[in-house]
């Protein structure tokens, strides 16, 4: 049986943290066991420090790490990396909430020695009926689509005991994990049974916001480790999109719409990491993303 450290970072998350808490602690593990969840506060200014001791006098797998300045996600993920003991360790972004199998099926595939690496499957709770919540939906579904034939990680990963500390100035963490896991050379794994829920930007600036950093991110990567994520292939995403189309006045206006904030948001990324010399590794947040409502982890069914 598998043991399994699982890190959150969290910055001002006290909106979203008691919901991840409250699905980690009620998962249903076979085949491994979890041994400790570590949440590193990183500069946090509301309530989030003191809802994760409360859970941590609950539970005493529960462990809060404090850093009194935010310095990044890559700096809070290095110090959980520094103080876990799990063969496996698992990463889950601090506005989620898992299925009650997830950790269970995110492990599972570990038992084959050549996969080092393995990724869960994020289904945004936003309103499909506007184009901001449109426009989430597809992007997450294209997502899906393209990682079950070209592995793509994101939201929820697991990996091996075997990375010690990251990049520091990586803005995109799971993606550079996936290129050190390759290197030593291990395969990924996208796991469409590990089920998460999370919650997209509610408005244009805010998903602009995202996509824009994740864009110079990538870009970052490909320069410092000569690896770009399959989503970063426009042959792979043109092949994924043609198969998502959805005809409709509404649906075409729509697509193309999520289609032009895209490409834009991309544009805007080369603009930074090329002209501007930026690489955000720490963020602006997105601010429409919080105040995810929580879900019990007894109420939420498979997709």
């Amino acid at each position: 049986m598998f043991t399994c450290s699982i890190g959150i970072m969290a910055y001002n998350e006290g909106a979203n943290i008691e919901g991840l808490l409250d699905s980690l602690l009620a998962q249903r593990t076979y085949i491994c066991s979890i041994e400790e969840i570590f949440v590193v506060a990183s500069g946090c200014t509301d309530n989030t420090e003191a809802l994760v001791e409360k859970y941590a006098h609950m539970d005493k797998r529960v462990k809060l790490l404090i850093q009194k300045e935010r310095e990044g996600k890559a700096s809070a993920i290095n110090l959980f990396l520094s103080v876990a003991k799990g063969d496996i360790f698992i990463l889950a972004s601090a506005d989620t909430v898992l299925e009650m199998d997830t950790v269970n099926n995110l492990v599972n595939p570990f038992t084959d020695p050549i996969i080092g690496m393995t990724g869960g499957r994020p289904i945004p709770i936003n309103n499909n009926d506007n184009f901001i919540g449109f426009t989430v939906n597809l992007l997450w579904r294209m997502h899906h689509r393209i990682a079950l034939e070209h592995p793509k990680m994101g939201e929820l990963v697991a990996f091996r005991n075997i990375i010690k500390t990251i990049p520091h100035d990586t803005a995109v963490d799971e993606a550079s994990i996936e290129a050190m896991i390759t290197e030593l050379g291990y395969r990924l794994k996208y796991v469409e049974g590990a089920v998460l829920y999370n919650k997209g930007a509610e408005n244009v600036r805010d998903l602009l916001k995202q996509r824009r950093r994740i864009a110079a991110g990538h870009l970052h990567l490909k320069r410092s480790k000569n690896y770009s994520v399959s989503t970063t292939s426009w042959k792979i995403i043109v092949k994924s999109f043609l198969k998502e189309i959805r005809w409709g006045t509404r649906t075409t206006i729509w697509t193309i719409g999520a289609v032009i904030l895209e490409v834009s948001a991309r544009l805007l990324g080369c603009y930074d990491f090329y002209i501007k010399k930026k690489n955000p590794f720490i963020w602006d947040i997105a601010s429409s993303t919080k105040g995810f409502e929580k879900l019990e982890a007894s109420r939420v069914s498979k997709c």
